[in-house]
C-alpha cells in the first residue's frame, strides 16, 4: 500500500501534525506539500491538512479536496486556533465531507494550533466583539500543537490505516 501525506501550512502548525502522521505510517509512503501534487494517482490512500483559516476550508485546499479525490481512499487533518469540541469543527469538517463526495472518507482529526502574532494583533483590533474575543484567546494557543496533540494525530495515522 503506498499512502500520500500532502498538506497546506501557513505557520506549521500543519507540517507538524503531517509529519506525525507520516511518521506512524506503515509501507510506502510520502510526504508533500499540497502545491507539490499534482493528483493521487499512485496512491492507496491520501492524508490531507490544512489550517482552517477565517473559519474555513482554505479554498487551495477545498479545490484539490473536490477535484482530485473521487475514488480515493482519503482522511482528513486539520489545525485550528479554538479548544477542540468548539461546535464550527463539525461545520468544517461537513465542509470537507460535501467536497470530498466521490472519495471513500475515512475519518478527520482537528487539533488545536498556535494562532499567529499578526493574525492575534488584528482581531484584538476588529470591531465585531466575537473577533476581539478570539484575538484575546490567542495567548492560551502558545504551544500548540503540544506533544499530547501530536500523539493523537500519530494515533489518528494508526487507525485510519489500519481500516484499509
Amino acid at each position: 500500500m503506498k499512502t500520500l501525506v500532502t498538506y497546506l501550512t501557513q505557520t506549521g502548525n500543519t507540517q507538524k501534525i503531517a509529519e506525525a502522521i507520516y511518521g506512524e505510517l506503515e509501507g510506502e509512503k510520502d510526504i508533500k506539500p499540497i502545491n507539490d501534487v499534482a493528483d493521487l494517482e499512485g496512491y492507496d490512500l491520501a492524508f490531507i491538512g490544512f489550517p482552517v483559516m477565517q473559519f474555513d476550508i482554505p479554498p487551495k485546499v477545498k479545490s484539490f479536496i473536490s477535484e482530485k479525490t473521487a475514488g480515493k481512499n482519503i482522511a482528513i487533518f486539520m489545525t485550528h486556533a479554538v479548544p477542540e469540541g468548539f461546535e464550527a469543527i463539525h461545520s468544517w469538517t461537513g465542509s470537507c465531507k460535501d467536497a470530498a463526495a466521490g472519495a471513500n472518507f475515512l475519518g478527520s482529526f482537528d487539533c488545536q494550533g498556535e494562532l499567529a502574532q499578526p493574525v492575534i494583533d488584528m482581531l484584538l483590533q476588529a470591531e465585531d466583539p466575537q473577533m476581539k474575543a478570539f484575538g484575546e484567546m490567542g495567548p492560551s494557543t502558545k504551544g500548540q500543537p503540544d506533544q499530547s496533540r501530536v500523539q493523537k494525530a500519530k494515533e489518528f495515522a494508526k487507525e485510519i490505516q489500519a481500516k484499509l
